[in-house]
């Protein structure tokens, strides 16, 4: 069972704060496929504030009993499937993670879209907080077809998180080990799915918008531009990249929307998983926010940055972790672990601003 009740809701006071002061709004999610199959998913995390990731293992057994308002029981459900993934504040819920099976997802921040379904009257055996259902799906399903399958069961609820009256607003992207993968967004209380064969999420507003969007630029291409010839004079491209002429450059959902569709469209594929996960690093880095690019006010508050990217290769079942402090991309192998543990397994993801040594030996 989850920590105690108490211990929750400080966790939760603090993430919620966190949201109500800096929201992140800057999450970028991509899926690649490697020449052989082997689907490969990465996403990056943004916030103002440093929410000190635990990368988690959470075994298979583990019972869950959600968190309501004055301290009523909620949900309960034990794990069909271990997850590895990254949470924070010290509770087994994740913000991003992979299961057993290679079904793995993320939520990524939906502000100004998100809609739940009243807390008022809604049945506490069918109802998640925005924070339990992504671990509630990881949990308890091995591919994209199962979740859209139970989605009808439950309800994504508009709690509150305690004392700070903020809803954490979130949509999530979800992928599986076909390759298979979905957007599920809250709209009006109801929870409504898409089919996302591009791979590709980022922020508000909603997926069907940012499809729309993508007509604004299908002139675009990785192709260089040919010469243009007027009245006689030939006017070629001043360097590689002219095909490209208008991606959009900027940090907003739409824009990253785009250019991350760009990437993954144009991208050359690579054999197998593991070099189609650094395939994924070097598109991943391209979506980096550094410290002061992104300002919430002209008094330098609200500085969003990229705290963490993650990368999961969906058939190894091979999850990998780096941080604005220590860019070494670092490998969990599920498989590696006691899946029937008793409890959780914690590895806090610590900075290490001092990159490692090269080694050198005599030839």
């Amino acid at each position: 069972m989850p920590n105690g009740i108490a211990s929750r809701i400080v966790a939760l006071c603090l993430a919620s704060a966190m949201a109500a002061t800096a929201p992140a709004q800057a999450c970028t999610n991509i899926m690649l496929t490697a020449a052989d199959g082997t689907p490969v998913y990465a996403r990056t995390m943004e916030y103002a504030l440093e929410v000190k990731p635990d990368v988690v293992v959470i075994p298979r057994h583990f019972d869950y009993v959600g968190v309501r308002p004055a301290n009523m029981q909620g949900i309960k459900w034990t794990s069909r499937y271990a997850v590895v993934g990254v949470m924070s504040f010290g509770e087994p819920y994740v913000a991003d993670g992979m299961n057993e099976k290679g079904l793995a997802g993320g939520a990524l921040y939906f502000p100004g879209f998100a809609g739940y379904a009243p807390t008022q009257g809604a049945d506490p055996q069918k109802s998640l907080a925005p924070w339990e259902f992504l671990t509630w799906a990881l949990t308890n399903f091995a591919t994209v077809e199962e979740v859209k399958a139970a989605l009808d069961k439950v309800a994504i609820i508009d709690l509150q998180t305690p004392i700070v009256n903020f809803t954490l607003p979130f949509h999530f992207a979800i992928h599986d080990a076909t390759g298979a993968s979905i957007v599920i967004e809250p709209i009006d209380g109801k929870l409504k799915v898409y089919d996302n064969p591009l791979g590709v999420l980022t922020n508000s507003p909603t997926f069907d918008w940012h499809l729309n969007n993508v007509r604004n630029y299908v002139k675009l291409s990785p192709v260089d531009a040919a010469p243009l010839k007027i009245a006689g004079q030939t006017f070629a491209q001043f360097g590689e990249g002219s095909g490209l002429l208008g991606v959009p450059g900027d940090p907003t959902p739409p824009s990253r929307f785009i250019r991350a569709l760009g990437y993954v469209a144009s991208a050359k594929p690579v054999a197998d998983g593991p070099q189609t996960v650094r395939l994924a690093e070097h598109l991943m880095n391209n979506f980096d926010i550094p410290v002061g690019f992104i300002r919430a006010d002209a008094k330098g508050d609200g500085l969003e940055y990229t705290q963490w990217t993650t990368i999961a290769d969906l058939r190894a079942r091979k999850y990998y972790i780096k941080s604005y402090q220590d860019e070494v991309l670092r490998s969990i192998d599920l498989t590696s672990f006691d899946l029937d543990a008793k409890t959780l397994y914690l590895a806090p993801f610590k900075a290490n601003p001092t990159p490692p040594a090269l080694q050198f030996s005599h030839p």
